[in-house]
């Protein structure tokens, strides 16, 4: 049965797409988390969406146009993190909102030739993503790793304590900025897999499940990892099995993990 799976190509192109996007998102969460940033994936995922419908409008990439209106975003969004420093809600509320008005008025007033939906963006659909997207996945996974392992304490010192990251001499702004510019191209690139809907999800539960097993930092990042990979392969084939949404299923598979430690945990507790 796996045989005939892996026999069809958009089945081996789903495959690889889940390898790379296990490998960054899961570590961009644990971040998201940690930095109380959660919500900013979903921002921007809903953000990404201008960004599509700006690519319809002017009859190029939807996938150019949104990366350059996600890195413009997590800019301003930064910005916004800085202004309502004890409100950060209010700054993705703010972003959030704009993103999706500015694609429903710019796909209303545009002709949309090329007959891009944004249902395409909202759910996505792993089992139907290119070549090309799969490689590019694949690009900032490798990007995402390489950073991480060669910025992991600044980072770390950064995320726990910006005070002393700036007592260290560390350029916080720019390294929030860059963090938040990387995360949004690694949704924007994740969305016609995920969808702006799901993306958040498959970055913030792997991260939260693991920071329940793991003991140290780095054995977090590694677990988030592996969950993330598990979780989306066996989403993938379920699937594929019960003729139901690929990113639906990776997200209850997700939550449905989540739901099993946390009770795991609270029944070792009590005992």
């Amino acid at each position: 049965m796996f045989t005939e799976i892996l026999s069809y190509d958009f089945m081996q192109r789903a495959l690889l797409a889940v390898v790379a996007i296990s490998i960054f998102a899961p570590i961009l969460g644990i971040f998201l988390i940690l930095r109380r940033q959660s919500l900013m994936s979903d921002t921007l995922s809903h953000v990404s969406l201008a960004g599509v419908a700006l690519g319809v409008l002017l009859g190029i990439s939807p996938t150019w146009s949104t990366i350059l209106v996600v890195t413009v975003a997590a800019v301003i969004l930064e910005y916004l993190r800085t202004v309502y420093k004890n409100y950060m809600e209010i700054s993705t509320a703010i972003l959030m909102s704009l993103g999706l008005a500015v694609s429903l008025m710019i796909m209303s007033k545009s002709n949309n030739a090329s007959g891009v939906s944004l249902d395409q963006y909202l759910f996505g659909s792993i089992i139907t993503i290119s070549k090309e997207q799969v490689i590019a996945l694949f690009a900032i996974a490798v990007i995402i790793l390489v950073l991480t392992m060669l910025f992991i304490r600044p980072m770390y010192i950064l995320t726990f304590d910006e005070d002393t990251a700036f007592v260290d001499g560390l350029p916080v702004r720019l390294m929030s900025i860059l963090f938040n510019v990387v995360t949004g191209i690694a949704i924007a690139l994740t969305i016609p897999a995920a969808g702006a809907l799901l993306v958040s999800t498959i970055m913030v539960l792997p991260a939260s499940i693991a920071m329940r097993l793991g003991k140290n930092f780095t054995s977090v990042i590694f677990i988030g990892i592996l969950i993330g990979f598990l979780g989306m392969v066996a989403g993938i084939f379920l699937s594929y099995w019960w003729e139901t949404p690929a990113s639906a299923t990776i997200t209850i598979i997700f939550i449905g993990i989540f739901l099993i430690i946390s009770i795991f945990s609270l029944l070792k507790k009590r005992a």
